[in-house]
């Protein structure tokens, strides 16, 4: 079976009778369940990565930018909203780009999806690795050990279960922010704007933006590691029982929890000794905090050990993501088709977990041992904005997907309508390319964005030679393809 013609076709193969019956998917989740993956996939932003951008932009910087960041989240959470229970099927952002733009625009947009997924748990791992190596005082040459079991146990955990995954994505997210909350409370009575303001100016900076102007856009990146993969909760949707009502609750009260912690953390984690200087380069500033809040006995590190949880909540939930990114595209033909196949017991996608670990930790150890390449650039920041490298384009497509949708699909049932409607889709669409420019920009972290960039342009050219020849109509893909013959778009 063929769609359209020349370079742009595409072909249907029809598969085997047991197809579906290996990629079988099982319902659990719920409301609770939903916002607990929502904000579990992000809570490690509070923990690590995001005092990257102290460094990137100063405190002033980085808190414009993360004023800018959270009104992009919000225009894209709430068109996600309207689109997910629309299209309610484990695809995500490529189900929706499939359904607005054709399967090119389906892959281009899952691909990027893949990017972020995949590599959004490297850098989670590191920082892992680095609460760890302090508490345990071990040598950093041992780091990519800590890597490897974090990988092995959660990769495990999911594996063995969705009932098992989203129960302890429910309790790991509560004790981290339980954690969060402790630090709050404990850091406000050693809080001075003083020590927010620690950085030395650069010519032309101040005391509020010591980077200037410019570094607003080179914190941009970091600011959305508040945020980063609260989007993922449309991948849910085939093992949620009643995907239509619950994922946009879901996302919007889990997008509420990340802007409260957001502001509390940037101002806290910076506004108390050490300060923005040291904390801007930590790969563990949580256990800076600890260490001034509680003195530098064995009460930090054990609350250090504790801080782990936060890490663990958003790696555990965001190697769910990219588990079902691969499954869905690998169920519609776009990816091989045995990275689809689900356990026969447990029902989840064990082929799609494992190969996502292995390049995940692969590439993190290459970047670990290219030191010569990277110089001191920290290992945890290369990897960040090559993760939001692949979250930008997502967010660019899918928000001109929901625009799309609007336009030339009216007549779908929309069981819940954005909010901000198409202002704030076109308000999110415009942040995410500027910020996808400034990745390019800024010379620290370039190396790392052009690799990303290779990988994206080798998994177009796979799918243009290869993969669109050997689609198949699961359902994401035959719901597209039918409403959109049916609006005369295909």
């Amino acid at each position: 079976m063929a769609e359209g013609g020349g370079m742009g076709s595409v072909g249907y193969r029809k598969p085997s009778e047991e197809f579906f019956e290996q990629r079988g998917l099982r319902r659990y989740a719920g409301v609770g369940s939903l916002w607990a993956l929502g904000v579990g996939a992000v809570i490690s932003g509070d923990f690590f990565g995001w005092n990257f951008g102290l460094e990137a932009g100063g405190f002033g910087g980085l808190l414009i930018a993360t004023l800018i960041i959270t009104v992009m989240y919000v225009g894209l959470c709430f068109s996600i909203a309207e689109m997910s229970p629309a299209l309610p099927h484990t695809g995500g952002a490529y189900s929706f780009a499939r359904s607005a733009m054709g399967p090119w625009g389906g892959f281009v947009t899952g691909l990027a999806e893949n990017i972020e997924y995949v590599l959004t748990p490297a850098v989670i791992v590191v920082g892992i690795g680095g609460y760890l190596g302090n508490v345990f005082e071990t040598p950093a040459e041992f780091a990519p050990v800590w890597w490897f079991v974090a990988y092995a146990a959660f990769v495990g955990l999911n594996i063995y279960g969705v009932e098992l995954t989203f129960r302890f994505a429910v309790v790991i997210t509560v004790v981290a922010l339980a954690i969060l909350v402790v630090f709050w409370v404990g850091a406000l009575p050693h809080f001075s704007l003083e020590h927010a303001l620690n950085i030395p100016p650069e010519p032309g900076g101040s005391e509020w933006l010591p980077k200037g102007v410019a570094g607003i856009a080179w914190a941009l990146p970091f600011a959305i590691w508040f945020f980063l993969a609260i989007e993922e909760l449309p991948l849910a949707a085939e093992e949620s029982h009643d995907p239509v009502r619950d994922i946009p609750k879901g996302m919007l009260y889990g997008l509420l929890t990340l802007v409260i912690a957001a502001f509390l953390t940037l101002l806290l984690n910076a506004g108390i000794a050490p300060g923005s200087a040291e904390v801007g380069t930590s790969d563990n500033p949580l256990f800076l905090a600890f260490r001034t809040i509680f003195g530098a006995g064995m009460g930090s590190k054990a609350l250090a050990l504790v801080a782990v949880a936060g890490l663990v909540a958003s790696f555990h939930t965001i190697i769910f993501a990219y588990g079902r990114n691969i499954y869905s595209l690998s169920r519609a033909g776009y990816f091989p088709e045995f990275l689809s196949i689900t356990h026969p017991t447990r029902q989840t996608p064990h082929v799609a977990l494992i190969v996502g670990a292995v390049v995940g930790y692969v590439v993190a150890l290459a970047i670990h041992y290219s030191e010569a390449i990277f110089g001191d650039v920290p290992v945890g920041g290369v990897l960040l904005n090559m993760a939001v490298f692949g979250a930008m384009i997502a967010y660019a497509l899918q928000m001109i997907s929901f625009i799309l949708l609007r336009r030339n699909l009216p007549d779908i049932e929309r069981p819940y309508r954005s909010a901000m409607g198409l202002p704030g889709a076109w308000t999110a669409l415009v942040i995410a390319i500027v910020t996808l420019v400034v990745l390019f920009l800024n010379p620290a972290y370039r190396l790392g964005v052009w690799g990303c960039a290779a990988w994206y342009v080798l998994g177009l050219g796979y799918f243009a030679l290869h993969a669109r020849h050997q689609l198949i109509l699961s359902p994401e893909e035959d719901f597209a393809r039918r409403h959109r013959e049916g609006a005369g778009l295909e």
